[in-house]
């Protein structure tokens, strides 16, 4: 990138080619920006200022020089092709309803459209992935598209995983206590505070049900009753539960990854699916999770 494309994101009147190659670059760095959507939101400006911190670089929220260097060192191109296979296609598809009550009638809670499902797998809004294919057909086994380079190396053991409801954020420390990752976060709200202190973590469990209790719900719906909701990209929980020793509470996943870092919960910690499913790697029964203010 030139000087004069680097002022340009300093400013945040960067193009958008740059800012969408600024995301994918934290993303793979492990300081992710959340959907990546090739605007400059608060999502990025923390994950830019955590990249900063833990790169001991000055901490602007910007990607100043000193910060594009030290990103830009990873040279991988930023988008690659990707061809569309026929288990791609094959779904299944569902239209997913907005009421717990429809939702449980459902047998699985699948992608409610291809765009939906090749988004998330490569961590990117559909509205986007649209866009950068703009002259492309996706619809069909065998065609070629353009998609975020996300790819990163294995992740490793977590020492302990820190849950900040001001930063709203969780961030992964390593064994020697060096920031290894962090993901924007939604971490509860007035109605159902964060759960202050020092937790374990219990266990994972991939493809979840989730056990809808209207009672634990301030905003349920009144006629609600109890329910069990299947498994799915779209169950409330996501792909992934992580169980804390906080009864009740959990770190998992979401069916509205857009909306990360910009909502509340309902006390537990949500994350994007991809990021919910990359820290359920990383941690194993016993792990800490300190959450705080």
């Amino acid at each position: 990138m030139n000087d004069a494309a680097v002022r340009d994101v300093v400013n945040r009147r960067a193009p958008r080619h740059a800012i969408l190659r600024a995301q994918i670059l934290l993303d793979r760095a492990r300081f992710s920006p959340g959907e990546i959507d090739a605007t400059y939101g608060r999502n990025m400006r923390h994950a830019i200022t955590a990249f900063q911190h833990a790169r001991e670089i000055p901490p602007t929220g910007e990607v100043d020089d000193a910060t594009w260097t030290a990103l830009d060192a990873d040279a991988a191109p930023a988008l690659v092709p990707y061809v569309i296979t026929a288990h791609d296609v094959a779904g299944p598809f569902t239209p997913v309803p907005t009421s717990m009550m429809e939702k449980a009638k459902l047998e699985a809670l699948n992608y409610g459209s291809l765009q939906e499902e090749l988004g998330e797998r490569f961590h990117v809004s559909p509205e986007l992935l649209a866009e950068l294919n703009w002259e492309r057909s996706m619809a069909n086994p065998g065609d070629e598209i353009m998609v975020p380079n996300v790819a990163a190396s294995p992740p490793i053991e977590a020492r302990e995983v820190v849950v900040s409801a001001g930063d709203r954020s969780v961030t992964v420390i390593a064994a020697d206590g060096s920031v290894y990752a962090r993901y924007p976060a939604t971490t509860g709200s007035s109605h159902d505070p964060l759960p202050l202190g020092t937790w374990q973590i219990n266990g994972v469990t991939r493809g979840p049900k989730f056990h809808y209790n209207p009672r634990l719900f301030w905003d349920a719906n009144g006629t609600d009753r109890a329910a069990t909701i299947a498994p799915g990209p779209n169950n409330p929980v996501g792909v992934v539960w992580i169980d804390l020793s906080k009864a009740h509470y959990g770190i998992h996943g979401t069916p509205e990854p857009s909306m990360i870092g910009h909502t509340q919960s309902h006390g537990c910690i949500r994350l994007t699916n991809w990021s919910a499913g990359e820290l359920s790697h990383m941690v194993k029964p016993g792990t800490p999770a300190i959450l705080r203010e």
